[in-house]
């Protein structure tokens, strides 16, 4: 059993973008209507200017929990693009960067309001032409593991029922290296909003080993008719305050299974994550690919309720923390309760920061924290 500094070699991949978040101060509070009218001035404070998406995300996460890491994401030949990869460089993560001549950096502009969920303004970039061939497959087979982040964000992986996100993954399995793949929001009048996720989803997860998608992404691509119906009845309000979890959310884990994935953890925001694993013959195969057992992995499922930040200030990036805290306690050779158990902490501690790794503590700190009685929400 090995624990702590396992530094393990993980690939992560999928869409990369710079993030500028204007700082609101707290009394830029009220409806958004009120908030945004043409003419208005509103006085912000500085800029936090960060990398984001579920490369930067998701990967400097997974550094940060002491595993290998090499980021393969595209960028352009542009002062964005210059600043996304200063930044990589900076952390001392091995830089796959692909840098196309062709197509511009992607960006979001992230205007979180005081007591209001983010709204994004987002250029998707050369996030639209990673493919396949991007892939530095040599890197790739000497890899633990291999995580996708994003593909609705990234037009040459849905287009065509998915063919290069299929692919990906299969290629990826085939050589032995355990596969992991994030969704994100779909823009239902996006042209991502408009292609057969069930069918993408169908001919992928079956190469797929981890799939963590959130509750609100999943529901969308598998059941457009609830989600239209959830999203009336939540009001306005965040879709997981109103998701029961038996109804709701268990039938998509099931959905998931069936459709090829072996672990499935459903991030459901601010309460937590649903997990469902699958049989021990499934699982022994994933254990031949890390080259360690899984003890206690088969045949598990339930609810684990995430813990309560000492104070919510934005929520970016919570989701891919969330992921890379789960992935790394896996690669460290946990339990399965240790890994849902620092998924969901390593969130709370996320929101706590502007950006993804501010708030970010070590696993052991996290156990420390737990120890001294930090409570779970109710």
């Amino acid at each position: 059993m090995m624990h702590g500094n396992s530094s393990k070699k993980v690939v992560v991949a999928g869409h990369i973008c710079l993030d500028i978040t204007p700082v609101f101060p707290e009394n830029c509070r009220g409806e958004i209507s009120q908030l945004f009218v043409p003419g208005k001035l509103i006085n912000v404070e500085n800029a936090q200017v960060h990398i984001g998406g579920a490369v930067a995300n998701t990967g400097l996460a997974l550094s940060f929990f002491g595993m290998d890491v090499q980021l393969m994401g595209k960028v352009g030949l542009d002062e964005f693009g210059e600043n996304v990869v200063r930044i990589v460089k900076s952390t001392g993560v091995t830089e796959g960067m692909i840098v196309s001549q062709t197509s511009h950096t992607s960006y979001s502009i992230i205007l979180a309001i005081p007591g209001r969920d983010r709204i994004f303004l987002h250029y998707p970039g050369a996030n639209d032409t990673f493919e396949y061939d991007d892939l530095d497959m040599e890197a790739i087979r000497h890899a633990a593991l291999f995580h996708l982040g994003y593909p609705p964000l990234m037009k040459r992986l849905y287009i065509n029922n998915g063919e290069e996100l299929t692919k990906i993954f299969r290629t990826v399995s085939d050589a032995g290296v355990m596969t992991s793949l994030d969704l994100a929001a779909v823009d239902p009048n996006s042209p991502a909003g408009q292609v057969d996720w069930k069918t993408i989803l169908r001919n992928t997860l079956p190469f797929v080993d981890i799939f963590m998608p959130s509750v609100e992404e999943f529901l969308f691509m598998l059941d457009r008719e609830k989600y239209d119906r959830l999203v009336a009845a939540a009001n306005g309000r965040d879709l997981t305050t109103i998701i029961d979890v038996q109804r709701d959310v268990k039938p998509l884990a099931e959905k998931a299974f069936q459709m090829g994935a072996k672990i499935v953890m459903i991030k459901c925001g601010e309460p937590g994550v649903y997990f469902k694993t699958t049989d021990s013959d499934k699982i022994a195969i994933l254990e031949n690919k890390l080259g360690f057992s899984l003890p206690g992995w088969a045949n598990r499922e339930g609810f684990e309720a995430s813990y309560v930040p000492e104070c919510v200030v934005s929520a970016t990036g919570a989701g891919d923390v969330t992921i890379a805290a789960f992935l790394a306690s896996l690669l460290s050779e946990y339990a399965l309760e240790t890994c849902l158990k620092f998924a969901t902490a390593s969130g709370a501690c996320c929101v706590e920061a502007y950006d993804s790794l501010s708030g970010l503590k070590s696993l052991e700190a996290i156990q420390n924290k737990i120890d001294l009685g930090w409570k779970k929400r109710a």
